[in-house]
C-alpha cells in the first residue's frame, strides 16, 4: 500500500478499537443522527448524484445501470428509514448463545463480538454507502468501502454527510472510510494484511471472482448480483 492507504488502514484499526466499547444506546444515537442528516441533506445529495448519472448517460452507461445509480427525495428517504430501522433492532454484539455445561462444571459458551475492520467492495449503487455504514455501526465494526467509480460524486458526498454526524456524536470519523476511486485502492484494500480483518464483495460474479482470486485476507463470498 501507498503511504496515503498505510494511514487510512491505521486509522481504521485504531477507531475500530475505540467503536467497540460504545453502548448500544449511542450506536442507534450516531444511526438516528445520520439517518436525519441524510434526510436534511437531500438536495446536496441529489446535486452530486446529478453529476454521476450525467457522466453515466455521457458515458453511454445502460438503462438499468442508470437507475442503480439514480437517487431521488424518495429513495433518500428509504436509506434514512433503512438506518432507523435497524436502531428498533436488538444490538447482536454480546450476545451469549449455545451455552453447555462440560462433566467439570465449566460453561463453554459463544459469544456474538465484532469482526473488526470489514473492507467491502461494491459497484455503482450510493445507497449502499449507507447502508454498509449502518450495518457496521450496529455490529460494533469499523468499515473500509471501495464503491463503483460511476458513483465517485455521490459515495463522496454521503460519506462527507457520515463524517459529519459522527463527529457531531463524538465518534471517531476513521470508523467509516471511503477509498479514493481508482484501481489502485482496490489493490491496496485486498492487501491489507493487518489493517482490515475480511473482505466482502458485494456485486456481480465477475467482482466476486476477482476479490476471491486476488485478496491476501479473508474474503467471505456472498451470492452475485
Amino acid at each position: 500500500m501507498n503511504e496515503m492507504l498505510l494511514q487510512l488502514g491505521k486509522n481504521a484499526k485504531e477507531a475500530e478499537n475505540a467503536l467497540r466499547t460504545i453502548t448500544t444506546d449511542k450506536k442507534n444515537k450516531v444511526l438516528t443522527a445520520v439517518a436525519d442528516h441524510l434526510v436534511e441533506c437531500t438536495e446536496q445529495l441529489l446535486k452530486a448524484n446529478a453529476e454521476d448519472v450525467a457522466n453515466g448517460k455521457k458515458n453511454n452507461m445502460p438503462e438499468g445501470l442508470i437507475d442503480r445509480l439514480l437517487l431521488t427525495e424518495e429513495r433518500i428517504q428509504g436509506m434514512a428509514e433503512g438506518l432507523r430501522q435497524l436502531v428498533s433492532l436488538e444490538d447482536p454484539i454480546g450476545e451469549v448463545t449455545g451455552m453447555k455445561k462440560r462433566p467439570n462444571g465449566l460453561l463453554i459458551g459463544q459469544k456474538r463480538v465484532p469482526l473488526g475492520v470489514i473492507g467491502i467492495i461494491y459497484e455503482a449503487r450510493p445507497n449502499v454507502t449507507a447502508d454498509i455504514f449502518a450495518l457496521c455501526v450496529k455490529t460494533g465494526n469499523a468499515c473500509v468501502l471501495k464503491g463503483g467509480s460511476d458513483a465517485r460524486h455521490s459515495n463522496e458526498a454521503i460519506a462527507a454527510l457520515l463524517h459529519e454526524a459522527l463527529g457531531a456524536e463524538g465518534i471517531d470519523e476513521n470508523t467509516f472510510t471511503l477509498l479514493p476511486a481508482g484501481h489502485e485502492a482496490v489493490g491496496a484494500l485486498l492487501g491489507a494484511v493487518g489493517y482490515v480483518d475480511v473482505v466482502i464483495p458485494r456485486g456481480g460474479a465477475g467482482l466476486i471472482r476477482f476479490v476471491r482470486e486476488n485478496a491476501r485476507i479473508p474474503v467471505i463470498e456472498t451470492g452475485a448480483g
